[in-house]
Protein backbone atom coordinates (compact mmCIF):
# COMPACT_ATOMS: atom_id res chain seq x y z
CA UNK A 1 0.00 0.00 0.00
CA UNK A 2 1.55 3.28 -1.09
CA UNK A 3 -0.14 5.44 1.56
CA UNK A 4 -0.47 4.66 5.23
CA UNK A 5 -3.84 5.15 6.94
CA UNK A 6 -4.07 7.68 9.75
CA UNK A 7 -6.82 5.80 11.66
CA UNK A 8 -8.02 2.27 12.29
CA UNK A 9 -10.45 0.71 9.81
CA UNK A 10 -11.39 -2.66 8.35
CA UNK A 11 -8.19 -4.21 7.02
CA UNK A 12 -9.80 -5.80 3.96
CA UNK A 13 -11.51 -2.55 3.02
CA UNK A 14 -8.29 -0.54 3.50
CA UNK A 15 -6.40 -2.94 1.27
CA UNK A 16 -9.03 -2.65 -1.47
CA UNK A 17 -9.06 1.16 -1.37
CA UNK A 18 -5.26 1.31 -1.28
CA UNK A 19 -4.98 -0.88 -4.39
CA UNK A 20 -7.62 1.19 -6.14
CA UNK A 21 -5.64 4.35 -5.37
CA UNK A 22 -2.53 2.84 -6.90
CA UNK A 23 -4.43 1.88 -10.04
CA UNK A 24 -5.99 5.33 -10.49
CA UNK A 25 -2.48 6.82 -10.17
CA UNK A 26 -1.24 4.66 -13.07
CA UNK A 27 -1.24 5.98 -16.68
CA UNK A 28 -4.36 3.93 -17.53
CA UNK A 29 -6.21 5.11 -14.43
CA UNK A 30 -5.24 8.72 -15.07
CA UNK A 31 -6.64 8.46 -18.61
CA UNK A 32 -10.01 7.44 -17.20
CA UNK A 33 -9.97 10.11 -14.49
CA UNK A 34 -9.09 12.92 -16.92
CA UNK A 35 -12.09 12.10 -19.07
CA UNK A 36 -14.31 11.87 -16.00
CA UNK A 37 -13.20 15.20 -14.56
CA UNK A 38 -14.12 16.99 -17.78
CA UNK A 39 -17.56 15.35 -17.93
CA UNK A 40 -18.24 15.92 -14.23
CA UNK A 41 -17.22 19.58 -14.47
CA UNK A 42 -19.87 20.05 -17.16
CA UNK A 43 -22.57 18.31 -15.13
CA UNK A 44 -21.82 20.00 -11.80
CA UNK A 45 -22.09 23.53 -13.20
CA UNK A 46 -25.87 23.48 -12.95
CA UNK A 47 -26.02 22.51 -9.27
CA UNK A 48 -26.06 24.95 -6.37
CA UNK A 49 -26.49 24.80 -2.62
CA UNK A 50 -24.58 24.61 0.62
CA UNK A 51 -22.81 21.23 0.71
CA UNK A 52 -21.38 18.72 -1.74
CA UNK A 53 -20.27 15.37 -0.31
CA UNK A 54 -17.75 13.40 -2.38
CA UNK A 55 -16.88 9.75 -1.86
CA UNK A 56 -14.38 7.83 -3.97
CA UNK A 57 -11.19 5.75 -3.70
CA UNK A 58 -8.96 7.89 -5.94
CA UNK A 59 -6.37 10.23 -4.38
CA UNK A 60 -6.98 13.01 -6.93
CA UNK A 61 -8.87 16.11 -5.84
CA UNK A 62 -12.65 15.79 -6.19
CA UNK A 63 -14.51 17.74 -8.90
CA UNK A 64 -15.56 21.28 -8.07
CA UNK A 65 -19.12 22.60 -8.29
CA UNK A 66 -18.78 26.36 -8.71
CA UNK A 67 -22.20 27.19 -7.25
CA UNK A 68 -21.90 24.93 -4.20
CA UNK A 69 -20.44 26.66 -1.15
CA UNK A 70 -18.58 23.76 0.51
CA UNK A 71 -17.20 20.44 -0.72
CA UNK A 72 -16.54 17.74 1.88
CA UNK A 73 -14.60 14.59 1.09
CA UNK A 74 -15.46 11.36 2.91
CA UNK A 75 -13.71 8.03 2.71
CA UNK A 76 -11.06 5.74 4.08
CA UNK A 77 -8.52 7.22 6.53
CA UNK A 78 -5.98 8.06 3.82
CA UNK A 79 -4.30 11.33 2.78
CA UNK A 80 -6.65 13.76 1.04
CA UNK A 81 -9.74 12.64 2.93
CA UNK A 82 -11.23 15.29 5.19
CA UNK A 83 -13.62 13.09 7.20
CA UNK A 84 -12.68 9.44 7.67
CA UNK A 85 -15.54 6.98 7.96
CA UNK A 86 -16.63 3.46 7.14
CA UNK A 87 -18.48 3.02 3.88
CA UNK A 88 -21.71 2.07 5.67
CA UNK A 89 -21.48 4.65 8.49
CA UNK A 90 -21.20 8.20 7.26
CA UNK A 91 -20.93 10.87 9.99
CA UNK A 92 -23.43 13.00 8.09
CA UNK A 93 -26.93 13.78 9.31
CA UNK A 94 -29.93 12.83 7.23
CA UNK A 95 -30.82 15.25 4.42
CA UNK A 96 -27.64 17.28 5.08
CA UNK A 97 -26.22 17.50 1.55
CA UNK A 98 -27.53 19.22 -1.55
CA UNK A 99 -25.37 17.01 -3.76
CA UNK A 100 -23.56 13.69 -3.22
CA UNK A 101 -21.02 12.36 -5.74
CA UNK A 102 -20.10 8.66 -5.65
CA UNK A 103 -17.09 8.44 -7.95
CA UNK A 104 -16.22 4.74 -8.33
CA UNK A 105 -17.36 4.20 -4.76
CA UNK A 106 -19.62 1.32 -5.81
CA UNK A 107 -16.91 -0.22 -7.99
CA UNK A 108 -14.50 -0.60 -5.07
CA UNK A 109 -16.84 -1.44 -2.23
CA UNK A 110 -17.31 -4.42 0.07
CA UNK A 111 -20.99 -3.54 0.54
CA UNK A 112 -22.28 -1.53 -2.44
CA UNK A 113 -25.91 -1.65 -1.30
CA UNK A 114 -25.02 -0.28 2.12
CA UNK A 115 -22.84 2.43 0.61
CA UNK A 116 -25.59 3.54 -1.76
CA UNK A 117 -28.10 3.67 1.10
CA UNK A 118 -25.77 5.90 3.12
CA UNK A 119 -25.31 8.22 0.16
CA UNK A 120 -29.07 8.35 -0.46
CA UNK A 121 -29.77 9.10 3.19
CA UNK A 122 -27.44 12.10 3.14
CA UNK A 123 -29.21 13.78 0.19
CA UNK A 124 -31.97 16.25 1.02
CA UNK A 125 -35.36 15.89 -0.67
CA UNK A 126 -35.04 17.57 -4.04
CA UNK A 127 -31.25 17.17 -3.95
CA UNK A 128 -29.17 15.10 -6.35
CA UNK A 129 -27.01 12.00 -6.28
CA UNK A 130 -24.36 11.58 -8.99
CA UNK A 131 -22.93 8.09 -9.53
CA UNK A 132 -19.82 7.43 -11.62
CA UNK A 133 -18.86 3.86 -12.42
CA UNK A 134 -16.86 1.70 -14.81
CA UNK A 135 -19.08 0.53 -17.65
CA UNK A 136 -18.91 -3.29 -17.82
CA UNK A 137 -20.12 -3.21 -21.46
CA UNK A 138 -16.96 -1.53 -22.74
CA UNK A 139 -13.32 -2.28 -23.41
CA UNK A 140 -12.63 -1.11 -19.86
CA UNK A 141 -15.12 -3.58 -18.51
CA UNK A 142 -13.51 -6.34 -20.54
CA UNK A 143 -10.11 -5.34 -19.21
CA UNK A 144 -11.26 -5.72 -15.63
CA UNK A 145 -12.16 -9.36 -16.37
CA UNK A 146 -8.74 -10.34 -17.72
CA UNK A 147 -6.26 -8.02 -16.03
CA UNK A 148 -4.36 -8.88 -12.87
CA UNK A 149 -4.12 -5.36 -11.46
CA UNK A 150 -6.50 -3.64 -9.01
CA UNK A 151 -9.14 -3.09 -11.71
CA UNK A 152 -9.78 -6.83 -11.61
CA UNK A 153 -11.21 -6.39 -8.10
CA UNK A 154 -13.72 -3.76 -9.23
CA UNK A 155 -17.39 -4.75 -9.18
CA UNK A 156 -18.35 -2.84 -12.35
CA UNK A 157 -22.13 -2.66 -12.03
CA UNK A 158 -24.06 -1.70 -15.15
CA UNK A 159 -25.77 1.67 -15.43
CA UNK A 160 -29.21 0.06 -15.73
CA UNK A 161 -28.68 -1.97 -12.55
CA UNK A 162 -27.62 1.06 -10.53
CA UNK A 163 -30.60 2.96 -11.94
CA UNK A 164 -32.92 0.28 -10.56
CA UNK A 165 -31.30 0.57 -7.13
CA UNK A 166 -31.75 4.33 -7.19
CA UNK A 167 -35.43 3.97 -8.05
CA UNK A 168 -35.95 1.69 -5.04
CA UNK A 169 -34.33 4.36 -2.83
CA UNK A 170 -36.71 7.07 -4.05
CA UNK A 171 -34.64 8.69 -6.80
CA UNK A 172 -35.67 9.65 -10.31
CA UNK A 173 -33.04 9.44 -13.04
CA UNK A 174 -32.59 12.77 -14.80
CA UNK A 175 -29.57 12.11 -17.00
CA UNK A 176 -27.26 9.34 -18.15
CA UNK A 177 -24.12 9.90 -20.15
CA UNK A 178 -21.02 7.93 -21.14
CA UNK A 179 -17.40 8.89 -21.67
CA UNK A 180 -13.86 7.66 -22.36
CA UNK A 181 -14.32 5.69 -25.56
CA UNK A 182 -10.58 5.23 -25.94
CA UNK A 183 -9.39 1.71 -25.10
CA UNK A 184 -7.39 1.30 -21.86
CA UNK A 185 -3.91 1.81 -23.32
CA UNK A 186 -1.01 2.83 -21.09
CA UNK A 187 1.05 4.30 -23.92
CA UNK A 188 0.85 8.10 -24.09
CA UNK A 189 1.50 7.94 -27.85
CA UNK A 190 -1.52 5.71 -28.44
CA UNK A 191 -3.64 7.83 -26.14
CA UNK A 192 -2.81 10.88 -28.27
CA UNK A 193 -3.63 9.00 -31.47
CA UNK A 194 -7.05 8.02 -30.11
CA UNK A 195 -7.97 11.57 -29.08
CA UNK A 196 -9.82 12.17 -32.36
CA UNK A 197 -11.88 9.03 -31.90
CA UNK A 198 -12.72 10.13 -28.37
CA UNK A 199 -14.18 13.44 -29.61
CA UNK A 200 -16.16 11.72 -32.35
CA UNK A 201 -17.56 8.90 -30.22
CA UNK A 202 -18.24 11.26 -27.32
CA UNK A 203 -20.50 13.31 -29.57
CA UNK A 204 -22.50 10.20 -30.43
CA UNK A 205 -22.91 9.24 -26.77
CA UNK A 206 -23.08 5.54 -27.50
CA UNK A 207 -23.32 3.03 -24.64
CA UNK A 208 -19.74 1.77 -25.13
CA UNK A 209 -17.94 4.42 -23.07
CA UNK A 210 -15.50 3.35 -20.39
CA UNK A 211 -17.47 5.09 -17.64
CA UNK A 212 -21.02 6.27 -17.08
CA UNK A 213 -22.46 9.16 -15.10
CA UNK A 214 -25.93 8.93 -13.59
CA UNK A 215 -27.63 12.07 -12.29
CA UNK A 216 -30.64 11.29 -10.08
CA UNK A 217 -32.93 13.58 -8.07
CA UNK A 218 -34.34 12.61 -4.69
CA UNK A 219 -38.11 12.79 -4.71
CA UNK A 220 -39.83 14.91 -2.08
CA UNK A 221 -41.12 12.70 0.73
CA UNK A 222 -44.85 12.80 1.42
CA UNK A 223 -45.93 14.60 -1.73
CA UNK A 224 -47.94 12.88 -4.43
CA UNK A 225 -49.24 14.30 -7.67
CA UNK A 226 -52.91 15.21 -7.39
CA UNK A 227 -55.26 13.36 -9.69
CA UNK A 228 -57.80 15.44 -11.55
CA UNK A 229 -61.28 15.32 -10.03
CA UNK A 230 -63.57 12.85 -11.70
CA UNK A 231 -66.42 14.49 -13.60
CA UNK A 232 -69.67 12.62 -13.71
CA UNK A 233 -71.23 12.41 -17.19
CA UNK A 234 -74.15 14.81 -17.62
CA UNK A 235 -77.32 13.89 -19.48
CA UNK A 236 -78.17 15.49 -22.78
CA UNK A 237 -80.62 18.37 -22.92
CA UNK A 238 -83.67 17.38 -25.02
CA UNK A 239 -86.07 19.99 -26.47
CA UNK A 240 -89.52 19.80 -24.85
CA UNK A 241 -92.67 20.12 -27.05
CA UNK A 242 -94.57 23.41 -26.76
CA UNK A 243 -98.14 23.35 -25.44
CA UNK A 244 -100.74 23.94 -28.19
CA UNK A 245 -103.13 26.88 -27.73
CA UNK A 246 -106.87 26.35 -28.41
CA UNK A 247 -107.78 29.39 -30.53
CA UNK A 248 -111.58 29.06 -29.84
CA UNK A 249 -111.00 29.32 -26.11
CA UNK A 250 -108.74 32.31 -26.66
CA UNK A 251 -111.50 34.17 -28.64
CA UNK A 252 -114.07 33.53 -25.93
CA UNK A 253 -111.72 34.98 -23.37
CA UNK A 254 -111.29 38.12 -25.46
CA UNK A 255 -115.12 38.75 -25.86
CA UNK A 256 -116.87 41.14 -23.37
CA UNK A 257 -118.39 39.40 -20.35
CA UNK A 258 -121.67 41.40 -20.32
CA UNK A 259 -124.24 41.16 -23.20
CA UNK A 260 -125.68 44.21 -25.21
CA UNK A 261 -128.73 45.98 -23.74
Amino acid sequence: MSERPFAQADAQWLELIGQAREWFASPVGQLLLRQEQEALAQELRKFFGGYLVHYGPQADAPPVAEQVQRTVRLGAPLPGVEIACEEQAWPVSEHAADLVVLQHGLDFSLSPHGLLREAARAVRPGGHLVVVGVNPWSTWGMRHLFTRDALHKARCFSASRVTDWLALLGFALEKKRFGCYCPPLASARWQARMAGWERLAGGWQGPGGGFYILVARKLVVGLRPLRPARREPMGKLLPMPLAKVNRNVAKMDESPKGGAK
